[in-house]
């Protein structure tokens, strides 16, 4: 799967949000100082070959969309980190997470009863 950049990754969670929008309306997400519009375009652009944007035509202009679901993305994603840092094991994440940034016994149980609802 390819990977996001971080300017790529800013564009896609706008585009997941509005569903749809032209490079204007994506601009117009970004705190200031917004990016140009050239360089929003040229990321959009980039996006559309790597296959996760496409778009309609409206007027002279575009609106994007995303092809693949910011979901399907994150699962993705979370199961790259686990293979490629924690040798496929979810448990030494789950370790690492809870020796690294101190999580305490409710984030924890909080989190088992989410695995739980999902196993019923």
């Amino acid at each position: 799967m390819k990977q996001f950049t971080k300017a790529e990754e800013d564009i896609m969670q706008i585009l997941w949000r509005l569903k749809k929008a032209n490079v204007k309306a994506i601009i117009e997400e970004f705190p200031d100082p917004k990016p140009a519009y050239n360089t929003v375009s040229t990321i959009v652009r980039i996006l559309e070959g790597k296959g996760f944007v496409d778009y309609e035509k409206a007027g002279k202009g575009h609106v994007y969309f995303p092809l693949m679901a910011k979901q399907d993305y994150s699962n993705q994603s979370i199961n790259k980190l686990v293979d490629n840092y924690f040798q496929g094991s979810f448990k030494s994440m789950v370790s690492f997470f809870v020796k690294k940034n101190d999580m305490d016994i409710k984030d924890l149980e909080s989190v088992l009863k989410e695995i739980n609802k999902k196993d019923s």
